[in-house]
């Protein structure tokens, strides 16, 4: 059996992305161009920075996530009873699968932290990433309306109404399904490191799977981590 050996990946970033960067980035995913820069900064905004941050705009995306997801799953499966329509609206709109979406397209280096979430790990963080991705859509839906955030919602969520569950794997299902289909083991997470005061502990997490080079990752909670580090080994090695 062949041994693949790569290096491990960086997980998180160290350099504060420039506004100019910013706006080709919004340029390019959202499907109107940006009229209100200062919608957008707050929808990108961690409280952790002192700032107006994006916890209101997420109250209103949430809001509109849940009506345009609701609305594409009636028309789309028009014979199924309610129960199994609540159960894909559920896996769509919850934060692991928003989260999951934001590191598709490419969100963590614009996320706007304050130095104790960024070293905590908060660019990989299930919540911060699904709340901003919410945030993104209630920023749209103000600058150009139902409309336009209807359009960013089914180009990015559209693909996963297919799916059996209604939503991606987690990276560490995903990871653990790559290992038995590999013929390896199960990956083993081992914390190495875990230091700071209770209220703002930080794990760092080390997985392995045999014949890889391990992969380490470091958040704020050991869940955070260990995803930060199923998610790492995937990229460099799936």
């Amino acid at each position: 059996m062949d041994l693949v050996h790569r290096h491990a990946p960086r997980t998180h970033w160290t350099r504060i992305l420039t506004e100019s960067e910013q706006d080709i980035w919004l340029g390019e995913l959202l499907p109107e161009k940006p009229s209100d820069r200062a919608l957008y900064n707050r929808a990108l905004t961690h409280g952790s920075t002192g700032q107006p941050d994006y916890q209101r705009l997420e109250f209103l995306g949430d809001r509109i996530l849940g009506l345009i997801i609701a609305d594409m799953l009636y028309h789309r499966y028009s014979d199924e009873a309610e129960g199994r329509l609540s159960h894909r609206l559920n896996a769509l709109v919850s934060g692991a699968t928003c989260a999951e979406i934001g590191r598709k397209i490419g969100l963590p280096p614009y996320l706007r932290l304050g130095k104790q979430a960024r070293d905590d790990g908060a660019q990989q963080s299930d919540n911060v990433l699904g709340d901003v991705m919410e945030a993104l859509i209630g920023a749209l839906y103000l600058d150009h309306g139902l409309n336009a955030a209807r359009k960013f919602i089914e180009r990015l969520w559209g693909p996963l109404l297919e799916t059996a569950n209604g939503a991606p794997k987690h990276p560490k299902s995903a990871l653990q399904e790559w290992c038995a289909a590999h013929g390896r083991k199960v990956p083993e997470y081992v914390i190495t490191k875990k230091e700071g005061p209770p209220h703002a502990m930080k794990f760092e997490i080390t997985v392995t799977v045999k014949g890889f080079t391990p992969v380490t990752a470091t958040a704020n909670s050991k869940q955070a981590a260990e995803t930060g580090a199923a998610l790492a080994f995937l990229e460099a090695n799936a």
